[in-house]
């Protein structure tokens, strides 16, 4: 089942995509006579996926058809949503990456940081430059979306407490990052930092998650690229190591780190390329 979130008469909507068509949550509760969320991060929070997903598995894709739904051409995709509790991110996660930052392989824990909601921005949005670090990079990242609250979680039950996965797109000021490694954080934290969307795909539409490719696209053409399976961290393992620090909510999200950086300027496109997924593109621009 693929979510996402649009703009619909001055909102920010949750809706369901079924192959060329969007449906509105509220029309989509119409079709099932429920009255399930009509904003996704609220859908998450209060156990709604589950149920959601059993009616769209058994008997929606038939009901869909009945429903006037808008075009997907004719939609602009919202962030998945706005204030997730948490957004966390991992760090040199693929070898040539951990090499390219430090010259040396990873320690036996991943690098790990988080994301401010100030920094979320979707589909489209302006990327912007802040003027105390011209030299900024963008990174594509498969995303997990945690799905349940847990904590404890041993790699084994992966699957059964996350929502399922999106695109997303991490930038970091490199000009302060360089200056001392203990400044990540920092460096990771500024307005619009960091992007996902448009989709999220549940979990149960992904069969095969080593073998998802990831690239990081600057103006159309391909810098960086890698699979799943050449993590140094898996995404079972990430999900199980931070919920073994504090308690992982729905609708938290964990980036899970990049095949490699491209520097940004303003007016180029970069873009967070993932097998089965759409892509997700923001414009850079110069902050005022």
């Amino acid at each position: 089942m693929k979510l996402a979130a649009i703009y619909n008469e001055g909102y920010e909507k949750a809706v369901l995509i079924e192959q060329e068509t969007v449906y509105l949550m509220s029309h989509v509760n119409e079709a099932a006579g429920k009255q399930w969320s009509e904003d996704l991060l609220l859908l998450l929070q209060k156990g709604e996926l589950d149920e959601v997903r059993s009616w769209y598995q058994q008997e929606g894709r038939t009901r869909l058809q009945t429903l006037n739904g808008f075009a997907l051409d004719a939609v602009s995709f919202a962030p998945l949503f706005r204030h997730p509790e948490k957004v966390f991110g991992v760090g040199m996660n693929y070898m040539e990456k951990a090499l390219e930052l430090s010259g040396k392989p990873p320690e036996e824990e991943p690098v790990i940081f988080m994301k401010p909601n100030s920094s979320l921005i979707g589909p489209g949005e302006a990327i912007q430059i802040p003027p105390q670090s011209p030299n900024v990079s963008g990174e594509a990242e498969l995303a997990i979306v945690i799905g349940k609250t847990c904590e404890n979680v041993e790699e084994a039950d992966f699957w059964d407490v996350i929502a399922g996965f999106t695109a997303s797109l991490d930038m970091t000021a490199k000009d302060i990052q360089n200056q001392n490694p203990r400044f990540l954080q920092r460096a990771k934290s500024f307005n619009t930092f960091c992007s996902f969307g448009p989709y999220l795909i549940t979990s149960d539409e992904v069969t095969d998650l080593a073998s998802i490719k990831v690239e990081t696209v600057l103006n159309g053409s391909v810098c960086h690229e890698n699979v799943i399976a050449n993590m140094m961290y898996s995404p079972a393992f990430i999900v199980s190591f931070f919920s073994k620090i504090m308690t992982l909510q729905p609708g938290d999200m964990i980036l899970t780190g990049t095949p490699g950086s491209a520097i940004i300027r303003e007016g180029d496109a970069i873009e967070c390329r993932i097998t089965g997924f759409p892509r997700l593109t923001n414009p850079v621009k110069k902050r005022k």
